[in-house]
């Protein structure tokens, strides 16, 4: 499958490069950038043989089948639109939008279109993620009561920029990790958040916008998540606690792109590690962007899943705006 990329981002060349390259045949033909210089640059360093400004150029690729966009937020919504309209089958990056209704249109136009169209949601790639989503769906601490979830990080100098100082970019910790958490939560416990409080405030960092949150959220089957979102702390960790009738899942350092971290099941019989795969988050999400492709599998994360988790964000940042509790509201994605 050969790509395009949207986007010469960091994630891109760090992450996402290597994941394409390590499928079978997995080539990138194509990085578009709205700085020629920088797009230049970005594909001499990483050896990718076709560069241009111009969306509309690389999409008329017919050797390409399918886009990878990493551009900033504001922009996801027109080039995956455009990439979905060339017959391009579309992995985004989250948020997928601005707006809810705005990503419940991609997923229908993809639907109508007949392409794939998935999110990036790494975390549910990794192997601690999977694992704990296995010991929960086996009952191993029998009803879930509620889950503490915290990512409040130190976001470094190199991915600052419009992420804390530019609003119409998209930019704040609730879109940027926010975001992930309300995937995370969705993927472990199988449910959809339906209302949220919470607050939020610049500690620091933002200019303009958020960069720190916190929220509560209730759960369909009336269990509680508590949620911690920042950019501003750089000696936090990561990582995220499940709680149960019969147990709990402890977990540290699991937030990240890296297969790293540890995870612990604590029972009446006492403690255990819990043994998790280390495979790389990346490769797995663009593995199993291929099986949705060939009609052998599902994303890891695909469209609805996107709007999930962009609904219940914006319900976080809405019920700190206004100071009281706000229902999810997923628009008609079921």
């Amino acid at each position: 499958m050969r790509w395009v990329f949207v986007g010469a981002s960091t994630i891109a060349s760090q992450y996402m490069l290597g994941a394409v390259r390590a499928q079978d045949g997995g080539e990138v033909a194509w990085v578009v950038s709205g700085s020629a210089a920088h797009g230049a640059a970005w594909a001499a360093e990483h050896g990718v043989p076709n560069v241009t400004t111009d969306l509309a150029e690389a999409l008329a690729d017919d050797r390409c089948e399918a886009v990878y966009v990493s551009s900033t937020n504001e922009k996801h919504l027109p080039q995956a639109m455009a990439a979905i309209k060339a017959g391009k089958h579309v992995l985004c990056e989250k948020p997928l939008a601005m707006r809810i209704a705005e990503a419940a249109g991609m997923v229908q136009a993809a639907e109508e279109a007949g392409v794939t169209f998935a999110t990036n949601h790494h975390l549910r790639c990794s192997g601690s993620h999977r694992a704990m989503r296995a010991l929960i769906a086996e009952g191993k601490i029998g009803k879930v009561l509620s889950v503490r979830l915290f990512h409040a990080v130190h976001l470094p100098p190199h991915l600052q920029g419009w992420r804390i100082n530019d609003a119409a970019a998209g930019g704040g910790v609730i879109p940027d990790i926010t975001v992930h958490d309300a995937d995370v939560v969705r993927f472990l416990l199988g449910e959809d958040p339906k209302r949220v409080v919470a607050q939020m405030a610049a500690s620091g960092m933002g200019e303009g916008v958020e960069d720190s949150a916190m929220s509560v959220w209730t759960m369909p089957s009336g269990a509680m998540v508590m949620s911690h979102e920042s950019f501003t702390h750089p000696f936090a960790g990561s990582g995220l606690e499940v709680h149960g009738t019969e147990g709990s899942i402890f977990a540290s350092g699991v937030m990240t792109q890296e297969p790293v971290g540890e995870v612990e099941l604590v029972t009446a019989a006492g403690r255990a590690p819990v043994e998790v795969s280390r495979h790389n988050l990346y490769e797995q999400g663009v593995s199993d962007f291929y099986s949705a492709v060939a009609g052998t599998g599902r994303a890891a994360a695909d469209g609805p899943d996107g709007v999930k988790s962009l609904a219940v964000a914006m319900a976080v940042r809405d019920a700190a705006k206004l100071g009281q509790a706000v229902d999810v509201d997923y628009g008609e994605i079921s």
